[in-house]
């Protein structure tokens, strides 16, 4: 089985700069893209960006230009680096990371509040 562990969420001013983390332990694949949801009290939880394991990235397009996403593949980690943060960028963030072999499989974090506020 699979734990993400999540970090680096927290309270940011608007226009901060905040950097999420999440560290894959346990059976480790080859192939596989890991990424980042979001869901806000009463909103539908949303992408916000994927890399796969050659790094291919993609990205909705309201966080566009301002996250960059990259992964590790030595440390089996993943990073969201999210500039000029907005109020509507509050939510709580989930790290995922899904298999891209012929298994498949999908695997969640605990998720990590990030709130943008004055």
């Amino acid at each position: 089985q699979v734990q993400l562990v999540e970090s680096g969420g927290g309270l940011v001013q608007p226009g901060g700069s905040l950097r999420l983390s999440c560290a894959a332990s346990g059976t480790i694949f080859s192939s596989y893209a890991m990424g980042w949801y979001r869901q806000a009290p009463g909103k539908q939880r949303e992408l916000v960006a994927t890399i796969t394991t050659g790094g291919n990235t993609n990205y909705a397009d309201s966080m566009k230009g301002r996250f960059t996403i990259s992964r590790d593949n030595a440390k089996n980690t993943v990073a969201l680096q999210m500039n000029s943060l907005k109020p509507e960028d509050t939510a709580v963030y989930y790290c995922y990371l899904r298999r891209t072999d012929w298994r498949g499989g999908t695997y969640w974090g605990q998720g990590t509040q990030v709130t943008v506020s004055s």
